[in-house]
């Protein structure tokens, strides 16, 4: 079964974002008939919001540009709203620019466990939802820049918040007047337009670039913290290691570094409109990760591979029912990343670019060094406290 994105409109029809997925004669992508028929409709009743304009709600209906937008306050370079501020880069970026003193708000939906540690370092947390639009304006109000690292939960559709929610952000921030939008996508992105989620990745990115709003894009290949919960807790707990038989490498980068150079792209103004690509020092396969982590266990894996053909066979099944499409298209992009694929470019431009030295970005030994060097300490330390505790008749 094919795979698209289709919303309706104020227009008669239906438009379909990704027609050249299900019509391989259509290659033109269709995002810019989105901005010429926004979800978001503006108000104006002499209220004075951020971004320098006058804002009263955005909801789905007319053209933003019927309005007639009067200038508002201006708001401080510094006000900065983050976006998914509860995942692991988003965490990241919100201590980072806490340090470097922004002011932070924090955009997070409604959750029976408050993310009261944002608070505690110091942000502002305002309640929303990507896919409720309506619920968007209120959180742009008095700020500068937006930082996305949004993406939807495992359980959700993979359309319901990286395209949907991530096109009624952009259009509300471009009719507040946000100054800067910073989005997260994926190495590759525009190569791989059989994975939903790259090719979600690759037409926000054009859909932001045709908008019109002062942007930056921020291409990712993999986050070291990932690799804890995959490698690292499972050889330390003598579980079974998840791997594939592909060649993958993957340039891992360690999230506080994104954070750091994300920030610094931010205040170079020659950088507004640019697309960056963010890669570790060195791409490494799964085998040598795995190898890696059981040098600094000292302990061997307990590996189970999975063949890449057993991958294929699960995504084909799964297209046969259409309450499993969302897991097909998630073995899609597991798919990718188990193929015979570089995720990493060379990083020397970009560093020279940002004022950054090379020295200074964290490598997979070091990262994982630090961790199993803590965490075996840790682990010595509570079985000396439990010796001390036993009681001997």
């Amino acid at each position: 079964m094919a795979w698209r994105i289709t919303t309706q409109l104020p227009t008669p029809g239906k438009l379909n974002y990704l027609s050249h997925i299900t019509n391989p004669t259509i290659t033109q992508l269709s995002w810019r008939n989105t901005l010429s028929s926004p979800i978001i409709r503006i108000s104006t009743g002499g209220k004075r919001c951020g971004g320098g304009r006058a804002v009263v709600a955005c909801s789905a209906g007319a053209s933003a540009s019927a309005v007639n937008l009067a200038p508002g306050t201006p708001v401080r370079p510094t006000s900065i709203l983050v976006v998914g501020a509860t995942g692991t880069l988003g965490r990241q970026i919100v201590r980072r620019a806490l340090d470097e003193g922004y002011d932070v708000r924090c955009l997070v939906r409604p959750r029976p466990a408050p993310a009261d540690f944002l608070r505690d370092w110091g942000a502002t947390v305002v309640n929303a939802d990507l896919t409720k639009p309506e619920t968007i304006p209120a959180t742009l109000v008095g700020i500068h820049t937006v930082i996305d690292c949004a993406t939807g939960r495992p359980e959700e559709p993979i359309k319901t918040v990286d395209w949907e929610g991530k096109v009624a952000l952009i259009q509300c921030a471009k009719a507040m007047g946000i100054q800067k939008f910073v989005f997260y996508s994926i190495h590759n992105c525009d190569k791989h337009p059989e994975v939903p989620l790259m090719e979600i990745k690759h037409c926000i990115e054009k859909f932001l670039q045709d908008s019109g709003l002062p942007h930056v894009v921020i291409r990712l290949c993999g986050f070291m913290q990932g690799l804890i919960g995959q490698y690292a807790v499972p050889i330390l707990e003598e579980k079974s290691v998840w791997g594939t038989d592909a060649p993958t490498r993957i340039a891992y980068m360690d999230t506080q570094d994104i954070a750091r150079l994300t920030l610094i792209a931010l205040r170079n103004q020659n950088i507004s409109g640019k697309l960056l690509t963010f890669a570790g020092p060195r791409a490494w396969t799964t085998q040598e990760v795995i190898t890696l982590c059981e040098r600094l266990a000292g302990q061997d894996a307990n590996v189970t591979t999975v063949p890449v053909s057993i991958l294929r066979l699960t995504r084909r099944l799964t297209r046969f029912f259409e309450w499993t499409n969302d897991v097909a298209d998630r073995l899609a992009f597991s798919e990718v990343l188990t193929s015979d694929i570089v995720f990493s470019v060379p990083m020397k431009e970009t560093y020279d670019l940002l004022g950054v030295d090379s020295k200074d970005i964290v490598t997979l030994e070091k990262y994982l060094q630090d961790y199993f060097t803590n965490i075996l300490k840790k682990l010595k330390d509570l079985k000396a406290q439990s010796k001390q505790t036993d009681i001997f008749f």
